[in-house]
């Protein structure tokens, strides 16, 4: 697992049944794509977020397959529509293996 990865979310709390709504994402990583060499010559390891996914309760939002052109600190941005008061699903895949989650509760009113 990375040190010093830390996600973000930012979403509306409380929606109208039906919205669409923005959903920004951040996760701070330092996104290593394999192709650099040390000051030895040795080449560094690949180290990306290689898979993003968001899940409202079961269903499926976004599947992102990331590449090592990606930047550091991975942002993403995009719209789903609200159906109902439940919860976003945030996961962010590393290429050794650690998962990061974060979750965030919408609330239709």
């Amino acid at each position: 697992m990375a040190s010093g990865v830390k996600s973000r979310v930012k979403l509306p709390r409380r929606v109208t049944a039906g919205e669409v709504i923005p959903i920004k994402t951040l996760i701070t990583h330092r996104m290593e794509s394999g192709q650099r060499v040390d000051e030895a010559g040795a080449v560094i390891p690949r180290a990306i977020i290689h898979r993003f996914t968001c899940h409202f309760e079961d269903e499926a939002v976004v599947d992102i397959e990331v590449h090592p052109g990606i930047a550091t600190n991975p942002f993403f941005e995009f719209r789903a529509r609200v159906p109902r008061s439940g919860v976003f699903r945030f996961a962010w895949y590393d290429d050794d293996g650690a998962v990061y989650t974060d979750s965030q509760a919408v609330e239709v009113v």
